[in-house]
């Protein structure tokens, strides 16, 4: 069961820049408005993926740590996509479309998988601060901070970035008792160790983890789905199943895998003959 997090903030008040801490391999960044970085570094990311594409890399289970920057934009592009369309049924659509990948998240991704998404907010007429939408429509479908157990609010005071943890009653904050200090640095990747601390995530290197559906279709395909000749192949790797295959050793099994189909064939062959 993957966790989903919730990151709040006006546009330029350090969601992205939360992300400096991170290196390479570290995390993985769904790019939705496919902007730069605000600084200087090269980290792993997709520009302009849709829903689609975020939960087929999710299915992969490369990284431990992903980010959707910014979440809103799913929203909103979904809506202009479907400006003309007439009737109310478009914003159900897009709460179920939010929501299932929020859903997705919690129930397709492995237990040290925790999830981003950093979210544009819009302040009420009694001032409140809420995660931004497409309108009252959508509003009345989903009420998106209820769908996550931590919300962190991004904003600046003096000339300081910081995270709010909890509530002042003027937000949609909240974390964990404990989990944080009521204001903490803009630091997404301290963020990120402090929640596996606190419920004591233990995260299993990726190359420990077992493999995918996509990764043994890819092993039949190698082996032109001779149950045989893909046996024997992750057996010669120290695996009774299929099921006890480990990413680390998927590209050697695949090579072994097409290596031994083609042997099969010409064996056929030369039966034939």
């Amino acid at each position: 069961m993957g966790i989903p997090v919730l990151i709040l903030g006006e546009s330029g008040v350090g969601k992205t820049s939360s992300l400096r801490n991170f290196e390479k391999g570290d995390c993985f960044i769904f790019n939705v408005a496919g902007k730069p970085l605000p600084f200087r570094k090269d980290l792993d990311r997709v520009n302009n993926p849709n829903y689609q594409q975020i939960k087929a890399t999710l299915a992969r289970q490369q990284y431990k740590t992903y980010v959707i920057d910014d979440s809103q934009y799913l929203l909103a592009f979904e809506m202009f996509d479907r400006a003309k369309d007439a009737g109310y049924g478009k914003f159900t659509d897009m709460a179920i479309h939010f929501k299932s990948l929020i859903d997705y998240v919690i129930r397709n991704t492995p237990d040290d998988t925790i999830v981003y998404f950093l979210h544009h907010t819009e302040t009420l007429d009694g001032g409140k601060i809420k995660a931004k939408t497409v309108g009252k429509m959508l509003d009345n479908q989903l009420t998106l901070e209820g769908l996550f157990s931590v919300v962190l609010l991004a904003t600046v005071e003096g000339n300081q970035h910081v995270f709010v943890t909890q509530s002042d009653g003027s937000n949609t904050c909240k974390s964990p008792m404990d989990m944080f200090q009521y204001r903490i640095d803009n630091d997404l990747r301290f963020v990120d160790q402090s929640i596996r601390e606190y419920w004591n995530i233990q995260t299993v290197p990726a190359e420990e983890k077992p493999i995918t559906r996509n990764d043994w279709i890819r092993i039949c395909r190698a082996g032109g789905n001779v149950e045989d000749v893909i046996t024997a192949a992750y057996m010669g790797y120290g695996y009774e199943k299929a099921s006890q295959i480990k990413r680390k050793d998927l590209d050697e099994i695949i090579q072994a895998t097409s290596c031994l189909y083609a042997e099969h064939k010409k064996n056929i062959m030369q039966e034939g003959d």
